[in-house]
């Protein structure tokens, strides 16, 4: 009896994950080449002072150089996890690597607030390409057997990137100029690059759906728009026409993007997943996660630096318990043996808790003292370290394997989106409430410490940003705490309906 070429190549492709003899060499190179793209979300953080001090950058122009890279590359996700589907997950690490290269060159020299921006959003764009790519090769590589193994360590991977961008850029800022944090990603992209090319095999679906570009360009636009009026809020006031219309645009924009995702037969986004319980348990749990984690990153390092008067790599250090936290538990295999005992619901409830109970630490004794800062971190670790790879695993077990790549970009784009989120609320939320207590016509903190006229001045301006950094922090716990309990409820309710294996 004879084979079609068609059935061969599906045999072949089943055999590659048990047979392949490097896959954790290629497993290694896909993390590196993620790691470099995750560091980036966070990496900026620490040089907030120096990029106030050098381009004249208020507080709304650091926001969005902290967006423009997240919402450009979770707005374009979708597209390359479908693009990687149909034309091959290789070809699309390989250009991504190409491209994110290419845009940390121009950022290490960008002269102005604008051309950082513009600098990090082309980095976004191959960004984008390299995350929907990574977890779908991790899926097509790996047999059922080693694959939970596997996609622990890339969550491990995916954790300490945002966790080791503050020590990374520290050490850098110690060292260099600011521009040094870009410069360290060529020599990465160039070995990652290479690699590739030479170890990775191509994996493709020759079905796979074509790219969206008008639902990339609205969920983009979209996105971005609703971020900008949460940026703008506390500087324009929250019913000024600008945050009025620029809110009212991007919901829009997002409300036409799940009307054209529901109409059209390729779409990036399978709005039918949303009737996956599972799937929506997931969704909830994932970018609470990431808003509560980069959120809270974003304030935690200006509170080093200008609160408690760390240095740069003073502040990386202690900020680094977090990220050792997490690798120290999923690399003993702790998370995943908690795991398989508690069941996935559980285990998402158990992480965000300690997620949301570490934020609260901080706020309430992490003010004046880093011990208690110390301790929260600590507790924010161990609640990643659980919660993380446990969604990872019910996002990819509710998305068909034919579908790797966009259920990898469906992940990323969670990520960068609560990242981003997370950032614009919890910074609005703090800009606030400093503007509340010292109404001082200054666009950030050192601007409106240069402004005060006494040493009294100056000690009530540094109590109200610590006010507005604990008010913040309180926030995205409780805002956590129930995205994670919600999370974990809707699982439950699933547990009884069978994964898409």
């Amino acid at each position: 009896m004879t084979t079609s070429p068609q059935e061969e190549a599906q045999a072949q492709e089943q055999e590659q994950p048990q047979g392949h003899p490097q896959r954790w060499l290629i497993l290694g190179v896909i993390c590196l080449a993620q790691l470099t793209v995750l560091l980036d979300n966070t990496v900026l953080n620490v040089a907030i002072p120096s990029l106030t001090d050098e381009l004249g950058a208020s507080t709304a122009d650091i926001q969005w150089m902290i967006n423009a890279y997240s919402l450009v590359q979770s707005g374009l996700l979708l597209t390359a996890g479908s693009a990687a589907d149909r034309y091959g997950r290789k070809k699309m690490l390989a250009a991504g690597l190409v491209l994110f290269g290419t845009g940390s060159l121009w950022a290490a020299f960008a002269q102005s607030s604008t051309q950082l921006i513009a600098a990090r959003a082309g980095m976004g764009i191959g960004g984008a390409l390299l995350m929907t790519t990574t977890l779908a090769v991790v899926v097509q590589i790996f047999d059922d057997t080693e694959r939970v193994k596997a996609i622990g360590l890339w969550s491990t991977i995916n954790s300490l990137g945002f966790a080791a961008g503050p020590l990374l850029g520290g050490f850098m800022l110690d060292h260099f100029w600011w521009g040094s944090i870009f410069l360290i990603n060529i020599p990465v992209a160039l070995i990652g690059l290479t690699a590739v090319i030479k170890l990775v095999p191509e994996s493709k679906n020759p079905q796979g759906d074509r790219p969206d570009l008008l639902g990339a360009l609205l969920s983009t636009t979209g996105m971005a728009s609703v971020v900008y009026a949460i940026i703008s809020g506390p500087e324009h006031g929250w019913t000024s026409a600008q945050v009025l219309v620029a809110a009212a645009v991007g919901l829009l924009l997002l409300g036409a993007f799940a009307l054209w995702e529901l109409h059209i037969p390729y779409p990036m986004l399978d709005m039918h997943f949303f009737r996956n319980q599972r799937f929506i348990g997931a969704v909830a749990g994932a970018i609470l996660v990431a808003f509560g984690l980069g959120g809270s990153l974003f304030l935690l390092t200006q509170h080093l630096q200008f609160v408690l008067g760390y240095e740069p790599l003073e502040a990386g250090l202690r900020l680094a318990p977090l990220a050792v936290t997490v690798v120290a538990l999923n690399l003993t295999g702790v998370g995943a043996k908690l795991h398989a005992k508690l069941g996935t619901p559980a285990t998402i409830a158990a992480g965000m808790s300690l997620l949301a109970g570490g934020l609260a630490v901080i706020a309430l004794l992490g003010g004046d003292d880093y011990n208690g800062m110390l301790a929260g971190l600590v507790i924010m670790g161990a609640g990643i370290a659980l919660a993380m790879p446990a969604m990872a695993n019910a996002i990819m077990s509710a998305i068909p394997p034919e579908k790797a790549g966009v259920g990898a970009g469906i992940n990323g784009t969670l990520a960068e989106f609560g990242n981003g989120l997370g950032v614009a609320v919890l910074g609005a939320v703090l800009n606030a409430r400093f503007a509340a207590l010292i109404p001082v016509a200054a666009a950030s903190l050192p601007a409106a410490l240069a402004s005060a006229e006494s040493a009294g001045e100056r000690a009530r301006i540094m109590d109200a940003f610590s006010s507005g950094l604990e008010t913040s922090q309180l926030v995205g716990a409780v805002a956590v705490l129930l995205g994670g309990l919600l999370a974990a409820e809707l699982l439950r309710r699933a547990v009884g309906v069978p994964p898409r294996h």
